[in-house]
């Protein structure tokens, strides 16, 4: 395991069979981010971007206000973190504090404003300290409950209606049913894509790996939806083009922590497995379920249904809707093995571990448990138990 406080790149040769111009443009978006073309161009043309916290953040509204959501985010590697620890206790999470760090060295100055849910103790106290030393102009955070009933439903709404009374106040305008209903429309077509982009995976010999889409997906929360779905469909005709097929030595499930890095994906991948699917809030989590507008439920109210049901943090109680979920992701995505990669101190995901690794026993799907810190690319160490689980899995193959 690499310490925390230093940096050990780890290169990984691409398994890439074959040229995606798109994919190229997705890896630039990714490679300038935050300060990305599309962000810079929204800005110079007058508009404002709002950063957000957590997938419980309901994007469409701030979509719907005529500005650009980002989705704020750490180092894309393991890095020093002495401003972070300076005002972040070590014991919350690297993520917390790698995210905090970029916002207090200036990073993120181009932010109007910054969102978040009340969903963890490191998502909440990172929002107050930027709210308090960083001082974006806008900020708001919403109480997240940690159930599905009417009433907490009830709560979530009105949680929601105040981020819009809100948001609105702080922009002179009002936001009308009719943009919300286009913003909903515009995010609804990324998660039908990407929906898409997965079921490709589930194919003998997926042409696109666990790293490329998760290179897909980063790209997903830093530039313009619109944009974004334009450039989705391209990659989707390219790989429908393409003769690529990619084969494993054992179909992987990568589960656990907020994670947005390509390199532990391909380290993993740069061995024989192939991650095949994933259960993270950057990625089936972020995009699973769509706003359904039906009956007489406002857009608001579509919204916020949507977000407090989409598929489940393990924050949420009970934890039966999710373990089922996983447990649907790796029967139709047919895994051999799940691996878990869980930051140091984030205590919701260490807590649920064991009941999710007695879950996945029972259906006779082995897992491997990794500590690592965010940011991490594969270590020595990480690379290692993940030779070991291969081969333990193809043994079973042949047993």
């Amino acid at each position: 395991m690499v310490g925390e406080h230093s940096v050990m790149p780890v290169t990984v040769p691409r398994l890439d069979k074959a040229e995606l111009p798109t994919l190229e443009r997705f890896r630039e978006v990714n490679a300038t981010f935050p300060k990305t073309a599309e962000v810079l161009a929204h800005k110079r043309q007058g508009g404002k971007v709002f950063g957000w916290l957590c997938t419980y953040v309901p994007e469409e509204i701030i979509h719907a206000a005529g500005a650009l959501p980002v989705r704020i985010t750490g180092y894309s590697q393991e890095t020093e973190l002495e401003d972070g620890n300076a005002y972040l206790y070590i014991n919350n999470c690297s993520f917390s504090r790698s995210c905090l760090q970029m916002g207090l060295r200036g990073e993120y100055d181009f932010l109007d404003g910054v969102v978040a849910g009340s969903t963890c103790d490191g998502a909440r106290r990172l929002f107050d300290l930027w709210h308090y030393y960083i001082k974006t102009p806008f900020h708001h955070v919403l109480t997240v409950p940690r159930k599905y009933t009417e009433k907490a439903h009830a709560l979530y709404y009105q949680q929601v209606v105040q981020f819009k009374q809100h948001l609105e106040e702080f922009l002179g305008i009002q936001i009308t049913d009719d943009e919300l209903r286009h913003s909903i429309e515009v995010y609804n077509e990324s998660r039908a894509l990407l929906r898409s982009l997965y079921e490709l995976r589930k194919q003998d010999t997926p042409p696109i790996t666990g790293a490329e889409t998760m290179e897909v997906l980063d790209a997903s929360f830093r530039m313009p939806k619109e944009l974004f779905n334009q450039w989705l469909n391209d990659l989707l005709d390219e790989l429908e083009a393409q003769d690529r097929a990619h084969k494993a030595r054992a179909r992987l499930m990568v589960v656990g922590s907020v994670m947005n890095n390509p390199e532990f994906i391909r380290s993993i991948e740069a061995q024989g497995g192939l991650v095949v699917t994933d259960e993270l809030c950057t990625s089936t989590r972020y995009w699973s379920d769509p706003v359904v507008l039906d009956g007489d439920k406002s857009p608001l109210e579509a919204i916020s249904r949507r977000y407090l049901n989409n598929f489940p943090c393990a924050r949420m109680v009970p934890s039966d809707g999710r373990f089922g979920r996983i447990l649907e992701l790796a029967r139709d995505y047919r895994v051999d093995g799940v691996v878990s990669q869980i930051i140091r101190y984030c205590v919701t995901y260490a807590h649920d571990l064991p009941l999710l690794r007695d879950k996945l026993k029972a259906q006779g799907i082995p897992m491997l448990a990794l500590d690592v810190e965010y940011g991490t690319s594969g270590s020595g160490q990480i690379q290692t138990r993940v030779q070991a689980f291969l081969e333990m899995l193809e043994a079973r193959k042949k047993g």
